[in-house]
């Protein structure tokens, strides 16, 4: 079927499928077989892991579902952007496209693209960190950075030309990354099963405790559920992705919110099946210097990598390689999802003056070609850094401030915007909503508290837009452009 044009150029090419696949797609990546290894070192316990995870997955339903009123509202590329912008101010809209472009979008990018080599380099050993091929003195670059950064120029060219491209590289991935979950899941809730694992597990199912054996309780427990799930959000994070292309999606009123519930609930129920499937096969608590991978058990698995301490009952030393080539699999998709919809964001950005003019341009295919350019050259940038994942956890705590903020704004719109059509309602609003800022909050406070460390440079990034948005009012001439 051909593709329709709108007035903006923009081509309506996605439909609930493809939609459904940025979501799922964004979402999965290499979190889900590394995470819960951390987390279980936080909680000590099995039962407060599954807590950890199930809280999580209300969470990010609970916004996905309260999104989805913005989205029917506002079906316009930029996604959050414009919600913000159009809840409060362009103010606010800026500070998350700016942190968005700093961090949030092009670390993950980077972070996913560095994932993706250094899991190649399982089944290609000449990518590796100790294999330099440049040494500047202040950086040394290898063959994983080459790798990385090769990954997000040809994922970014392929979105240069067309939004078609783009969405069946997406679709394509999606479907085998949860074929290849689906079947990990299968694997691990029947063929690897460990009777000694499951009487283990059960013995602490929940016995809370911290690694030095105290034991968690009361405050001292929520606190650590708080901690752990940095981890779990993370994992489940890039939700929200279709909301930024929603100007190149079909019936977008209808599709989009759709989407975004449907994308949620499958990968949610999925990622609290792989770990049903790591306590079904390995013990929680294990030895640091465990000597195999059942005395490392959950907390120890080796370089954190559950997945293949998983299946390494039934494949071996072939676990790793296994693994290897589904995380291969998964990140490669991951970041097509995350290339194609983060530009969005900045191309609404240029529109409103509030980024660099021509990135405001959509190229001869229809999409934001120099956005998707300029989120490239940054990403392989922060790749070359060496500091995306340290950036990645200072942002946590942004990334919830703004899906706190953005989501208060259904209250106000509500407020000043009672008559507009909203062809979808938040599910369950206003508890539902107000469940997931409640959560969100706590979670942040808790952060505050114990990873001052994390959550403090986090802050200071989001700040650093403030004479940023000052700047770009001067030289756009004062005030910004809002399109309607």
């Amino acid at each position: 079927m051909a593709e329709h044009k709108e007035e903006t150029g923009f081509r309506k090419s996605l439909n609930l499928i493809d939609s459904t696949a940025i979501v799922a797609g964004s979402m999965i990546g290499s979190g889900i077989f590394i995470v819960s290894a951390e987390m279980s070192r936080n909680l000590g316990s099995p039962g407060w892991l599954l807590v950890a995870w199930i809280i999580t997955g209300v969470m990010t339903i609970a916004a996905a579902l309260s999104y989805g009123e913005l989205a029917s509202m506002m079906p316009h590329a930029g996604g959050q952007y414009v919600y913000l912008r159009e809840a409060f101010n362009p103010f606010s809209g800026f500070l998350y496209g700016w942190t968005f472009f700093l961090v949030i979008q092009s670390g993950t990018i980077a972070a996913v693209g560095m994932a993706f080599a250094k899991f190649s380099g399982v089944l290609f050993p000449w990518f590796s960190e100790s294999n330099i091929l440049l040494n500047l003195g202040f950086i040394k670059i290898n063959t994983v950075h080459l790798l990385a950064i090769c990954s997000i120029l040809l994922l970014t060219v392929n979105n240069l030309v067309g939004i078609r491209n783009g969405k069946w590289v997406q679709n394509i991935f999606t479907a085998l990354k949860v074929l290849m979950l689906i079947v990990f899941i299968i694997l691990g809730l029947f063929f690897t099963r460990s009777a000694v694992a499951v009487q283990a597990n059960s013995a602490v199912f929940w016995r809370p405790q911290s690694l030095s054996g105290d034991a968690l309780s009361g405050w001292s427990l929520i606190a650590a559920i708080g901690v752990a799930m940095v981890g779990s959000l993370f994992s489940s994070d890039a939700w929200n992705n279709i909301t930024f292309a929603a100007g190149e999606v079909k019936n977008p009123k209808r599709n989009i919110p759709l989407s975004l519930a449907l994308g949620v609930i499958i990968v949610t129920i999925m990622f609290l099946l792989a770990n049903f499937a790591y306590l079904n096969t390995l013990p929680l608590r294990g030895v640091e210097n465990g000597t195999t991978v059942f005395e490392k058990g959950m907390q120890f698995a080796t370089n954190d990598r559950l997945g293949s301490a998983t299946i390494f009952v039934l494949f071996g030393s072939m676990a790793s390689i296994l693994m290897a080539a589904f995380i291969v699999i998964s990140t490669f998709g991951c970041n097509n999802g995350l290339i194609l919809s983060g530009a969005r964001v900045y191309y609404a950005m240029a529109k409103d003056k509030l980024f660099f003019r021509q990135v405001g341009e959509l190229n001869k295919f229809g999409v934001p070609g120099k956005a998707l350019v300029i989120q490239a050259v940054w990403a392989s940038l922060l790749c070359l850094s060496g500091t995306y994942s340290n950036l990645l956890d200072y942002v946590v705590f942004a990334v919830l401030i703004f899906y706190v903020l953005t989501i208060a704004g259904i209250f106000r719109l509500r407020k000043l915007k009672p008559d507009i059509e909203r062809p979808y309602k938040a599910f369950g609003y206003p508890v539902v909503p107000a469940i997931y800022m409640a959560l969100a909050v706590l979670i942040m406070v808790i952060l505050l508290i114990y990873r001052p460390g994390y959550t403090w440079p986090g802050l200071i990034i989001v700040l650093t837009g403030i004479p940023v948005y000052f700047v770009w009012q001067h030289f756009s001439g004062g005030k910004t452009t809002i399109r309607e």
